[in-house]
């Protein structure tokens, strides 16, 4: 059957459309997404460009050095030697959550990510709350991570005897006026998106070899200085600090959803999705518990307090060759510049979800005919990300981050329970494995690490979910392409069923 859509849908009328109660709570139906997201007739739409392994490398890119290379220094002290335990922590409550984003990613392949499956399965109050906090997620960790940049971009001049004044490579309130390297690379990043998707992911991969190849490098380093007496006392600050620090390194595993965003430009997004995020789960853990357990055994937990770009000094003190240090330096501006292009897309593929639902203005939905991509809504977002990352500090940020993710993976949990309850006859081509157990685990994860996180950072939080509220009810409520549907319409296209994908 032809599934009505949305497409050229104005928002709904007073008259007709629903109860406030009755809007918030209308789902998505899934088999509109999917006819969507081959639909051109609302204008051109995006290009399936993407094979699995450039899938896994957005994932990989948007994850991989995060932490490690930006907060490592702010993280020890909260966990001591134990700090590999904090990393290992936060990977099993994302891998749990991975793995519910395979089987969504799977059964709805489509742009989004954990906006467009709590839209199927628990309405549009939930996908509103879910998109707003994947907006901070997004947008603030881009700025987090270009943060780190202006760290390594001093640490790659001290190699010739110079540095950029603090004024120019730190953000209000850390001693400058504002980080002009943090800036700088987005702005590369965003112009880089503009041109084109497909060849943006092959920069990127290009960018992640180098970023692995750097990572182990160090731990071959590294390792010639391990000493085991670096790891005792291991829980010096006991299991809460642990736990705290497991909160705030679970940004270092923000970005492996990235690759569901990509739903729309892969080639065969039902199979290449579920094997993409779990490949790069696989081989970010794996990477982060190595250098995590090399650095503690090259230097004392004490030694990391306040000690930015770490890993560089542990290479300058350990070779006592300074271009060493020069290498990874660069390096590690690379990595954090393929973080900044992969999460800076995913955040303009959601918006644009967004948009075509009517959500959000719909200048952000507006693909263009040349390359391909959000041209406008692109410019917007790197724009403001920029300025963020220029001026707001480090710590800040990464908090902010960590609680709008924690909160967008619980939903996902939540999601695939209730899809395989309501909705058991879906082609799923992963399935979480030990259901309801790993979900139900997922979800309370999440829940554990939000409760971790500080004071000022739930503040922060309910803030930034008030500004979203009242964001909806002037703006999303009122044109919502979904409450424009008539009751007949929504019926008919709640009752279809997925059409297939492009293979």
């Amino acid at each position: 059957m032809t599934v009505p859509t949305l497409s050229g849908r104005g928002p709904a009328r007073a008259a007709g459309r629903p109860s406030l109660g009755a809007q918030l709570l209308r789902r998505k139906p899934i088999a509109q997404m999917v006819t969507e997201a081959g639909d051109a007739q609302d204008g051109p739409r995006l290009v399936r460009s993407f094979g699995v392994l450039q899938l896994t490398m957005i994932s990989v890119g948007a994850t991989l050095g995060t932490g490690i290379l930006v907060i490592l220094g702010e993280s020890v002290p909260l966990a001591g030697p134990a700090i590999w335990i904090s990393f290992a922590i936060a990977g099993l409550a994302a891998l749990l959550s991975a793995v519910s984003y395979a089987e969504m990613a799977g059964m709805v392949p489509v742009s989004g990510s954990s906006y467009s499956y709590t839209y199927a399965t628990m309405g549009e109050g939930m996908a509103w709350i879910c998109g707003w906090c994947l907006v901070l997620e997004y947008a603030v960790s881009v700025a987090a991570v270009a943060v780190g940049a202006g760290q390594y971009v001093n640490e790659a001049l001290a190699v010739f005897g110079t540095a950029l004044p603090d004024a120019l490579s730190q953000p209000p309130g850390d001693g400058g006026m504002v980080n002009v390297p943090a800036m700088v690379i987005v702005l590369l990043a965003t112009a880089l998106l503009v041109r084109g998707a497909k060849e943006s992911a092959w920069i990127n991969t290009s960018i992640v070899v180098v970023k692995v190849g750097i990572l182990l490098f160090f731990c071959a380093v590294a390792f010639t200085a391990f000493t085991a007496g670096n790891f005792e006392p291991l829980l010096p600050m006991g299991a809460a600090g642990v736990s705290a620090a497991a909160s705030r390194v679970f940004f270092s595993y923000i970005g492996f959803d990235a690759a569901s965003t990509a739903g729309e430009e892969a080639r065969n997004p039902k199979k290449d999705l579920p094997r993409a995020i779990m490949l790069s789960m696989l081989i970010v853990t794996t990477i982060y518990v190595l250098v995590a357990v090399a650095a503690i055994g090259a230097r004392p937990w004490g030694w990391f307090d306040g000690t930015e770009a770490a890993l560089v000094k542990i290479l300058e003190e350990t070779t006592g060759q300074p271009w060493i240090g020069l290498v990874f330096a660069v390096g590690a501006v690379l990595a954090i510049a393929s973080i900044v292009l992969t999460v800076l897309y995913g955040q303009t593929r959601i918006l644009l979800s967004m948009a075509r639902d009517g959500l959000i203005p719909a200048v952000f939905g507006r693909v263009s005919r040349r390359t391909g991509t959000p041209v406008v809504g692109t410019l917007l977002v790197g724009t403001a990300v920029a300025l963020t990352a220029g001026l707001i500090p480090l710590g800040a940020l990464a908090d902010a981050t960590s609680i709008g993710t924690l909160f967008a993976f619980g939903l996902v949990n939540v999601a695939v329970i209730y899809l395989r309850r309501s909705r058991p006859d879906l082609e799923r081509t992963f399935r979480v494995p030990l259901f309801p157990i790993t979900p139900i685990l997922g979800a309370i994860m999440c829940g554990y690490l939000m409760a971790n996180l500080g004071a000022d950072t739930w503040v922060v939080f309910a803030l930034w979910m008030l500004v979203g509220i009242a964001a909806y009810f002037s703006y999303g409520r009122r044109h919502s392409k979904v409450a424009a549907m008539s009751s007949a319409d929504y019926l008919e296209v709640s009752a279809a069923c997925p059409a297939p994908q492009h293979s």
